[in-house]
């Protein structure tokens, strides 16, 4: 299925006012400065983001899912249920794989069997194996996937982020569409034609799938359709609740403290794209909702002089009202 086939998207005509907006936040994983999991700092901020409305999504890029080992994943779901007490949360199921490699089905079988273990839902990270085929044999994967499971998430994943992610031709999202057990999907092309071209195709088809924006610099996708599944939104959970709030209530306020937001958004998530952890890290440290800016040591690393500029974003958003006054 073509894109031309969804007809002329007009954007302006796609937005819809005071919509209830779905907002999963992937967690950062914190770390204390000898480079060990600060395991306290995540259930706080796992907790918090939660108070603050949004569902938790832990094991993701934002969480080093790609870094930490098979066991220390495990305990991040162990705590993320224990710290929820049976509150929602999503969990990446994430497969180690390389180029050239087949699909590792029974892999996906074991994470997304543990994952619901402890209580989450998967959200299924691509690998080189799955991404490789055709898109006739992707969907027949997921759905193979989707049978072990109550409900689950794909993902759309550009190989800026990844080696191993791909977006999907329209032909395929529309299959994707045709799984009942796939209950979403979240998008990470950066690109806000082909997340229209998404949001049409599934008011079309199934209104009751979830567009998950992943693009974090452009965060204003939720009034066009999308809810969303970001990493910038482990920086603040509190003020997205209240910007999705002031959507929802058509609260004109809505548009600054997006900005604003957003203003943060361009700043962390630059090139090199990866190093917007640490971004998260400096931002939480100056919340004082962390006590390091530690990152994973094989990700990279934002330059201190970043903590001033953030301090000033900070200050803008009203979050350190003693620096609000420099300004």
């Amino acid at each position: 299925m073509q894109a031309a086939a969804l007809g002329t998207i007009n954007p302006q005509e796609m937005i819809r006012p005071r919509r209830e907006i779905s907002g999963i936040s992937a967690i950062l994983l914190p770390f204390h400065d000898d480079y060990a999991i600060d395991w306290e700092g995540l259930v706080h901020h796992v907790r918090r983001t939660a108070d603050a409305g949004l569902t938790p999504a832990v094991n993701m890029d934002t969480g080093y899912a790609n870094l930490i080992s098979e066991a220390e994943r495990e305990r991040v779901l162990q705590l993320t249920q224990s710290a929820l007490a049976g509150a929602d949360f999503v969990a990446g199921a994430y497969v180690a794989d390389a180029a050239g490699d087949s699909l590792h089905l029974d892999a996906y079988y074991q994470q997304v069997e543990r994952i619901q273990r402890y209580g989450g839902k998967p959200i299924l990270f691509q690998s080189f194996g799955l991404t490789a085929q055709p898109g006739a044999d992707i969907l027949r994967a997921y759905e193979r996937i989707g049978a072990r499971t109550d409900g689950f998430i794909a993902f759309e994943l550009g190989t800026m982020f990844a080696p191993f992610g791909a977006i999907y031709d329209l032909e395929t999202y529309r299959g994707l569409l045709g799984i009942s057990s796939c209950t979403g999907a979240k998008h990470s092309s950066l690109s806000r034609q082909q997340e229209w071209e998404r949001i049409a195709l599934r008011d079309a088809l199934r209104p009751d799938f979830k567009v998950y924006t992943g693009n974090d610099l452009a965060i204003d996708m939720v009034m066009y359709g999308s809810d969303y599944l970001l990493g910038l939104s482990t920086f603040a959970p509190d003020l997205f609740a209240q910007r999705d709030a002031m959507w929802q209530a058509g609260d004109a306020g809505f548009h600054e403290l997006n900005d604003r937001l957003q203003y943060l958004g361009f700043l962390a998530f630059r090139p090199p794209v990866p190093a917007y952890k640490h971004s998260a890290a400096q931002f939480l440290k100056l919340r004082g909702w962390l006590t390091s800016d530690q990152t994973h040591q094989l990700s990279p690393r934002r330059p201190e002089s970043d903590i001033q500029i953030l301090s000033d974003i900070a200050a803008r958003l009203g979050i350190l009202r003693e620096a609000a006054d420099g300004i």
